[in-house]
């Protein structure tokens, strides 16, 4: 059963959200999480698929309607995600009502309308490939290029926000043509390719608003990070101190929380439970956080996140 806080939670079973809400099954598919995950929590289910947990808790309770405040978004978990969403409603779902459509408008009286109605779906896709290629060209490298500190002076995420929109208007258009003023009979593979239209369109909306109020605010804050660092005056050779400072702030907020977790004394199994990740992923990172500091053991660690504020010593066991 789904708890009564009004939100799903990390403690919430799989099964159960799905019986809430059946549109999370395109979110299981698109997080790429196997189906037989039993009765597993979200939190199991995510650790054991290396999906960062809070990014599928936004997801899934924006999808739901519920409150996702609060919520950080790990951006390469949801970049995956759209990038995939990209892939169902272009390779997928699209030439899926494609194919209904041309089998549904066939009507000896109507071809020449029929011709048109398939010239519009047409003109549609492209539009929305198009519309898509954007974001995976542009949009989704941009936001590559911010996590590894390097801003493009000519875009701004802002400039993808201010024009975008869900691309499920001519949808609703399409749709209307038919209800309203195509004279046929209702045949079962006509009303398939309606209904798949309005799933199309309610899917497509429901991106839309992942991209504008989860992607967008989260890539905004990387932004404000990035031009921080930039704006910082440079340091004389021989300060240690401010150059050391330098290169922790080079560190993500996953990998200093990742060092604070070490050096209060847990394992990567203990760490990989406690964010909802899996054991190989923070295997990954113990290892990229090793070669990027040049500090190989967990005494140096601890040592380094003591130096940088990371951690408070007292809140350390040093036994």
């Amino acid at each position: 059963m789904i708890g009564t806080s009004g939100i799903y939670t990390a403690s919430d079973r799989i099964r159960d959200i799905i019986e809430d809400n059946g549109q999370l099954l395109l979110v299981l598919n698109r997080f790429k999480i196997p189906f037989g995950f039993g009765n597993g929590t979200i939190q199991r289910v995510c650790a054991d698929n290396g999906i960062d947990c809070a990014t599928f808790l936004a997801v899934a309770n924006l999808i739901g309607n519920r409150n996702f405040d609060n919520l950080p978004i790990h951006l390469p978990t949801l970049v995956d995600y759209l990038k995939e969403a990209h892939s169902y409603i272009l390779d997928f779902t699209l030439p899926g009502i494609k194919v209904t459509l041309v089998q549904g408008v066939r009507h000896p009286k109507l071809t020449d309308v029929a011709l048109y109605l398939i010239k519009f779906f047409d003109e549609y896709m492209d539009e929305v490939r198009n519309h898509m290629a954007f974001e995976d060209d542009v949009v989704f490298p941009y936001i590559e290029q911010l996590q590894n500190g390097i801003r493009n002076p000519d875009f701004h995420i802002k400039d993808f926000a201010t024009k975008h929109n869900s691309m499920a208007s001519k949808l609703t258009e399409l749709k209307d043509l038919f209800l309203q003023h195509y004279p046929i009979p209702n045949t079962r593979i006509l009303n398939q390719a309606l209904f798949s239209i309005r799933a199309c369109g309610e899917d497509l909306i429901s991106h839309c608003n992942i991209e504008n109020r989860l992607l967008v605010p989260a890539v905004e804050m990387l932004e404000k990070r990035v031009a921080a660092l930039r704006q910082k005056p440079t340091q004389g050779k021989d300060d240690y101190r401010s150059q050391a400072n330098d290169k922790t702030e080079t560190l993500s907020e996953r990998e200093k929380e990742i060092i604070r977790l070490v050096a209060y004394g847990l394992s990567n199994k203990e760490i990989a439970d406690r964010l909802c990740l899996s054991f190989h992923t923070i295997t990954t990172y113990r290892k990229n956080l090793s070669m990027k500091l040049n500090l190989h053991s967990t005494a140096a660690l601890i040592i380094y996140a003591i130096l940088h504020n990371i951690v408070d010593p007292k809140e350390i066991d040093l036994k």
